[in-house]
């Protein structure tokens, strides 16, 4: 059990600029893949920064008024100077931000977030450009269906990794929250149970309402509970996490 990785979900080929690529070179890019950003490499194919739309949008907010009325908001001097850039050398976005093809969809997303990018190059060993992840393909194990979801909760987290026999707990997915019900011999496999299925890749929210027969944790670490009527054992609490 484990997180996609940047290889599985990264666009390949790249649609790329080069350093010389002038302002509508890079327009017809933008346009024609159909894409809002591009990778610019040097010779020897090294990522060097990025040239989105906001770049190019930028020459047009610098333009003057055509009737005359006043600039709400004034660029500042580097923006000045880059909306009067005609390379993407002058214009790009730099030092660029890169990932790597191992890293899971986890890592990834928490890289775009701390710089606060909405993709980031994807290099090689070598820091050759191999490919480029979006926020949008971050997102998409969360496509993965109920089944899958509930398949690998199942076989790999319950099953492979827990050795939990099969239909002591019941896993159940819909539009990617999972509930889990069954029992458990002790209390502290819940948390854990928990823990590893929140990590499933496509899963929203976990809620659990698993029974125990022994309770192994302190009292310093109790939480809230329901006693189930005519048993011995315990029901934890259902909660969304």
């Amino acid at each position: 059990m484990q997180h996609r990785t940047v290889t599985e979900v990264m666009t390949r080929p790249v649609v790329t600029a080069q350093l010389s690529s002038s302002f509508k070179q890079i327009a017809h890019l933008l346009r024609d893949n159909d894409i809002t950003a591009v990778p610019v490499i040097d010779d020897e194919g090294h990522p060097v920064g990025i040239v989105s739309e906001a770049d190019l949008l930028r020459k047009a907010a610098s333009l003057p008024d055509p009737e005359g009325r006043p600039v709400g908001h004034r660029l500042s001097l580097d923006e000045l100077a880059r909306a009067d850039a005609e390379t993407a050398e002058a214009m790009m976005s730099a030092p660029v931000v890169t990932a790597r093809p191992g890293w899971n969809v986890v890592e990834t997303a928490r890289t775009m977030y701390r710089h606060k990018v909405k993709r980031l190059p994807v290099v090689d060993d070598l820091g050759k450009l191999v490919g480029i992840v979006s926020r949008s393909d971050l997102l998409r194990p969360f496509l993965r269906t109920d089944t899958a979801i509930s398949d690998e909760i199942h076989q790999d987290v319950l099953g492979a990794t827990l050795g939990i026999r099969p239909g002591t707990i019941r896993a159940d997915a819909r539009e990617g929250v999972v509930t889990l019900t069954g029992r458990v011999e002790e209390r502290s496999l819940i948390p854990v149970i928990e823990r590893l299925c929140r990590s499933v890749d496509g899963v929203v929210a976990v809620h659990q309402s698993i029974g125990y027969a022994h309770d192994n944790l302190g009292s310093d670490l109790e939480p809230p509970r329901l006693r189930n009527r005519g048993d011995r054992g315990h029901q934890a609490t259902a909660h969304r996490v």
